[in-house]
C-alpha cells in the first residue's frame, strides 16, 4: 500500500466514507477536497454487474458531454480529397493521408483523436499496432470511421469521450475540471450515466450498477449513493 501525502491524509479527514450521498453531493465533496495547485481533473469511476470475458456482457460506447472535459482536443483526420477540406472546415487540426500514415510510422504521435474515412482504412490499418495501444485508432463502432467527417470532427472537440468496460467489470473515466463548478460536472455526469444505463447488456443478471465513485486528479474518491440515480433508469 503506497503511502499518502499529508494533503491527501487531510482531504480524506474531511469526507464522510458512510455518508450516502447524491450526484452533486458527491460532486462538491470532490471539489472541496481537491488541493492541487493545478486545476484537477474529475473522474467517475462505474463498477458494473457484468463479465466482460462474455462478448454479450461487454459494454462499449460514447458519449457527447455537455460542457466537454476541459481540454483542448487534438483531431486528426485520414481522408482524400473534398474529405479534406470537409476536415479543415469542421476544426481538425492535423489532416491528410499516405503522409501521415508515414509520418505517424516513423514516431509521431502528437494528436488526441483520430477519424478515418472508410476508404483510408486500408492505409491506416498498416499503423494499427502504433495506434491500437494507445486507444488511437479509428473504429466504426464509435463512429471514429465514417465519411461524415464533419460530424465527428466536431463531437469530438465539443466533449465526446469513448469508453469500455476494463476485465474487473470497471468503467473509468474524466468528466471535466473543478474549475467546472458542481452544475456543470453534473451535467456530465447525468449524460454519461444515461449512457451507460441504455447500454445495459440483456444478458446482464441481477444489480447492474453495483457502485459509483467520484475523484479528483489527487483527491480521494467520493461515494455515490446508486439508488440516488434511480431517476435516470426510469
Amino acid at each position: 500500500m503506497p503511502k499518502r501525502g499529508k494533503k491527501y491524509t487531510d482531504a480524506k479527514t474531511k469526507i464522510n466514507a458512510e455518508a450516502k450521498n447524491d450526484l452533486a453531493a458527491a460532486v462538491k465533496a470532490a471539489i472541496d477536497s481537491s488541493y492541487a495547485k493545478f486545476d484537477e481533473t474529475v473522474d467517475v469511476a462505474v463498477r458494473l454487474g457484468v463479465d466482460p470475458r462474455h462478448a454479450d456482457q461487454m459494454v462499449r460506447g460514447t458519449v457527447v458531454l455537455p460542457n466537454g472535459i476541459g481540454k483542448d482536443v487534438k483531431v486528426l483526420v485520414f481522408a482524400k480529397g473534398e474529405k479534406e477540406k470537409e476536415a479543415l472546415e469542421a476544426g481538425a487540426d492535423f489532416i491528410g493521408n499516405d503522409e501521415l500514415v508515414e509520418k505517424i510510422r516513423g514516431g509521431w504521435l502528437g494528436f488526441d483523436k483520430a477519424i478515418a474515412t472508410p476508404d483510408m482504412m486500408g492505409a491506416v490499418g498498416k499503423i494499427g499496432k502504433l495506434l491500437g495501444p494507445r486507444g488511437l485508432m479509428p473504429n466504426a463502432k464509435t463512429g471514429t470511421v465514417t465519411f461524415d467527417v464533419a460530424r465527428a470532427v466536431k463531437e469530438l472537440k465539443a466533449g465526446k469521450i469513448e469508453f469500455r468496460v476494463e476485465k474487473a467489470g470497471i468503467v473509468h473515466v474524466p468528466m471535466g475540471k473543478v474549475s467546472f463548478g458542481t452544475d456543470k460536472l453534473v451535467q456530465n455526469l447525468s449524460a454519461f450515466l444515461d449512457m451507460i444505463i441504455r447500454l445495459k447488456p440483456s444478458s446482464s443478471k441481477g444489480i447492474y450498477l453495483k457502485g459509483l465513485a467520484v475523484s479528483t486528479t489527487m483527491g480521494p474518491g467520493i461515494k455515490i449513493d446508486v439508488s440516488s440515480i434511480k431517476d435516470l433508469a426510469k
